[in-house]
């Protein structure tokens, strides 16, 4: 069983923005193989499934960004499922629009979300699955950059970077993650 995470931000104010890439990913494996996501626990709204022959969880925390770790651990004690069955997928500014880099461990860079899972498993030890959504060109602009609206110029790219990683979520449930980072972290 394998548990996906997707890191955003809950209030519909939010919904539209580059820091939702995440739940925006989710949002697409929910539509492809028919996944409800409608349960409320683990400070998080998720729904079970199975995608690839594999029964997965989907899970969206609630509990905004810099939280999101607190979410990942209950729904992990709960299952009682180790880090290597979880895939958290976010956005990344150090990474091009309409790109994903994947990887199995590593630092959560500046990424707050990622600090939180971090700090609550106490491992750098899980898949991720990173969107690009690349940097504002002032840096002071990052943070309206990030949980401002997408102006309509930008949504192609970044429609396109999570289908990617929409993509690549289900490669490495088929094929596992070596598999995939060979085929999807190539493409950019």
């Amino acid at each position: 069983m394998y548990i996906i995470i997707g890191l955003g931000n809950p209030e519909k104010d939010y919904s539209n923005t580059r820091h939702n890439m995440g739940f925006q990913v989710i949002n697409k494996l929910a539509r492809e193989y028919e996944i409800q996501i409608t349960k409320s626990k683990f400070k998080g709204l998720y729904g079970n499934g199975v995608i690839e022959g594999e029964k997965v969880i989907l899970l969206k925390p609630q509990t905004f960004m810099n939280l999101s770790g607190e979410s990942v651990k209950e729904i992990l004690e709960f299952y009682k499922i180790d880090e290597g069955q979880i895939i958290v997928i976010y956005d990344d500014i150090d990474i091009e629009p309409g790109t994903i880099k994947m990887g199995k461990t590593g630092g959560p860079g500046t990424h707050n979300g990622v600090k939180s899972v971090v700090h609550e498993l106490n491992t750098q030890n899980f898949k991720r699955v990173r969107v690009g959504i690349g940097m504002p060109e002032k840096k002071e602009d990052l943070i309206e950059y990030v949980i401002g609206p997408i102006p309509e110029e930008d949504k192609e790219l970044l429609e396109k970077g999570t289908e990617l990683a929409k993509e690549a979520v289900i490669e490495i449930i088929r094929n596992g993650i070596d598999i995939a980072m060979n085929q999807f972290n190539r493409r950019n």
